[in-house]
């Protein structure tokens, strides 16, 4: 099973070697694009399509991300499990928020 650093690594290196790395990339641009694959998830569910689609979906997603925390530098895979502990210590609901 790959850790998240080595999703991080593999995705990366896959957008470098399309040549989507091959000029300046805008921080909105990216995150844009991160959006735009939810977008795509969220249309699967209204059309009722197969879960193998919706799983599709949340992986460019995923993928997306995965580009970014590689071309940026970020330690995705330490931040999800800081943010992981700190969310064991929320109330329930957060505060009994609705959603």
């Amino acid at each position: 099973m790959s850790t998240v650093r080595e999703l991080i690594k593999i995705s990366h290196k896959i957008a470098r070697e399309k040549g989507w790395w091959s000029g300046d990339r805008n921080d909105g641009e990216l995150i844009a694009l991160m959006h735009s694959e939810l977008s795509e998830a969220l249309e699967v569910l209204r059309n009722h399509a197969k879960k193998d689609k919706l799983a599709e979906e949340l992986a460019d997603c995923c993928i997306r991300i995965f580009d970014y925390c590689g071309a940026r530098r970020i330690d995705l895979q330490q931040a999800i499990k800081k943010k992981i502990k700190k969310n064991r210590l929320r109330p329930h609901r957060h505060g009994n928020k609705k959603f």
